[in-house]
């Protein structure tokens, strides 16, 4: 399906914007030195980057309730982060973002995790992360599922954005998915593939294609491949859907009654990845918020991952530009 009317465009955005959804994950923060290149150090046989200019940005987590916030809803963050610089770094970007900060949880000994990045030319030359990669205790678990449970009422969706540093345990992970289907919420899982058994009953799981070859022990070069694992890992972990994003080759979603839709990419240009499963989680669970339905939410989330990859760095992209992405889009499919 590549394909939406106008009649549903106007149903599903005309309820865009209405709601909560809570993130959990690693929350992170990018940093990003900007510079040029013009020698080659005499030390080693690499690149001198001339730094010219400093920024950073929330990453992980931090950068799913940032895009939730940026296409029109409210997103309740929930993670852990250290007490250090970084961390002080990061409440402020909360802060500036106007995103809430009542479910960041310290922990300690804790490092903040951060990513710096070196950019030369437009062009990522080396990325070195600083992070602390232990499990959360037992007790900052429960800390965090009470939390969640006293807001579970109010949102319409969770997305668990797991990046494998330490915040997402299987515990964790047990007792939201339970606490979600009690309440009948839509729960979302951007994966890492060391708790893919945990995801189990989740309603959405968005792995990319290496993720979901690697999981299942095949490595997707072809169609027939991409098949046999998407519909594996769909009865293995009895989810609703499966997302699989296939970079140049768009995304496939593989629905539980049995349906496989392909999406072609909708980017233009690509000219840095960093964050565009981010996007595609946040767009689609902002869509099924509104009452799309999962192809729908699917080229929805398609075209918001569209717009993300031709920026440099974490990008995000607002409900504004989405509108008239797609508006353009129903334009030109229905001449």
């Amino acid at each position: 399906m590549e394909k939406i009317s106008k009649g549903r465009f106007d149903q599903i955005f005309s309820a865009w914007g209405e709601h909560r959804i809570l993130v959990l994950g690693d929350v992170m923060l990018d940093e990003y030195l900007w510079g040029n290149v013009s020698r080659i150090s005499p030390e080693a046989p690499v690149p001198v980057v001339e730094i010219v200019k400093e920024t950073t940005k929330l990453g992980g987590a931090a950068n799913v309730a940032l895009n939730v916030k940026s296409l029109g809803d409210e997103p309740i963050l929930v993670g852990v982060i250290g007490e250090d610089a970084n961390s002080e770094k990061v409440i402020s970007a909360l802060e500036q973002a106007q995103i809430g900060k009542e479910g960041i949880f310290i922990d300690n000994p804790r490092m903040t995790t951060v990513k710096t990045r070196i950019i030369a030319h437009n062009q990522q030359v080396v990325r070195a992360d600083r992070e602390n990669t232990e499990e959360i205790s037992e007790k900052l678990t429960k800390n965090i599922i009470d939390f969640v449970k006293k807001k579970i009422s109010d949102v319409s969706a969770v997305i668990i954005s797991d990046y494998g540093k330490g915040v997402i345990t299987n515990k964790l992970l047990s007792g939201l998915i339970e606490l979600c289907k009690e309440s009948e919420i839509f729960i979302a899982v951007d994966p890492k593939d060391t708790h893919f058994m945990s995801y189990k009953q989740a309603s959405l799981i968005t792995p990319n294609h290496h993720e979901a070859g690697f999981v299942y022990g095949k490595r997707i070069r072809d169609e027939r491949i991409l098949e046999e694992v998407g519909w594996g890992l769909v009865e293995k972990l009895s989810v609703k859907a499966l997302l699989i994003t296939r970079g140049e080759k768009g995304m496939s979603l593989f629905e539980s009654g049995g349906e496989l839709t392909h999406f072609p990419t909708r980017a233009k240009k690509v000219y840095d990845v960093t964050g565009a499963g981010d996007t595609v989680i946040s767009a689609f669970t902002c869509a099924v918020s509104a009452r799309a339905n999962f192809k729908e939410a699917a080229l929805i989330s398609n075209h918001a991952a569209g717009l993300v990859v031709g920026q440099i760095g974490t990008a995000q992209v607002n409900k504004g530009e989405l509108v008239n992405e797609l508006e353009e889009f129903i334009n030109s499919t229905n001449r």
